[in-house]
């Protein structure tokens, strides 16, 4: 039996106890924990905190439990294989242009450089050094 949606009376935060933005985790899967950790720390000028769980090995990026948006670790495991087809996380930045130029040097490639997505801001791709497809995302002038 296929699912149905009425439109006419959908509340779309109904689902996400009117969270301003449902994500609110993320992990990148590696196969290199230091490689990728130095990778993330030289690009975004960051400490990540490298927590060892057995099974599973975890690269914390920095957050702030009172701030808005989704903080994340990196994530190494037999379960977890980079990608470059599967889900983009955007990492929010204040100014592409100061970002972009560390990602080649740190050992990714970029995809593509800053683009405009009109009155949403503007992003840019590039491959980490996992072969994980990542974005940047800049907010738009207000």
């Amino acid at each position: 039996m296929e699912a149905t949606v009425d439109f006419d009376n959908f509340n779309s935060n109904q689902n996400f106890n009117s969270m301003k933005n449902p994500v609110g985790w993320f992990e990148i899967p590696v196969n290199d924990m230091d490689r990728a950790k130095k990778f993330y720390e030289d690009v975004f000028k960051i400490e990540i905190a490298v927590q060892d769980l057995g099974n599973l090995l975890m690269g914390w990026f920095p957050s702030d439990h009172e701030g808005p948006g989704a903080t994340g670790t990196l994530v190494k495991a037999e379960t977890y294989v980079p990608s470059y087809e599967g889900t983009m996380v955007y990492f929010a930045v204040e100014d592409i242009d100061d970002v972009v130029p560390g990602v080649e040097p740190a050992g990714g490639k970029v995809i593509n450089t800053k683009q405009s997505i009109g009155e949403y801001g503007f992003v840019a791709h590039f491959e980490d050094t996992e072969g994980n497809r990542v974005a940047l995302h800049q907010a738009p002038e207000m």
